[in-house]
């Protein structure tokens, strides 16, 4: 489940991640919320994974799909993405993979939460 996060900074899109995706987080929930900051200027992503239980079949396909889509025909809007999770193999492969990403992108810990908005905010 993929659901926004309320009380973000200004110009900050937030989103938390808990348990199974579903292809509906992703075409309801991530791509809508995706377009809207790209016309609103900019993507500056906080994003919350709390818990990762997987996701069912479909989900893969369309992670697939809004990943590369948000990436090639919207390169240049990605500023920055902040990864909050305390999931060591999902941190791992973000950092491995974070220099094909376009912007900026770091990790934090849940403790870390305040830190992450301040510096995808920045």
């Amino acid at each position: 489940m993929i659901e926004r996060i309320e009380g973000v900074p200004e110009g900050v899109l937030g989103l938390r991640s808990r348990g199974k995706l579903s292809r509906e987080d992703y075409t309801e929930v991530l791509e809508p919320a995706l377009r809207e900051a790209i016309e609103a200027g900019g993507i500056r992503l906080l994003f919350v994974l709390d818990e990762f239980d997987g996701a069912e079949p479909g989900a893969w396909i369309e992670d697939a799909k809004t990943g590369l889509g948000a990436w090639a025909k919207h390169h240049s809007a990605w500023q920055r993405f902040a990864l909050v999770t305390d999931e060591g193999w999902i941190v791992r492969a973000t950092r491995a993979f974070a220099w094909l990403a376009p912007g900026e992108v770091r990790t934090f810990e849940h403790g870390e939460m305040d830190e992450a908005q301040r510096w995808v905010a920045g």
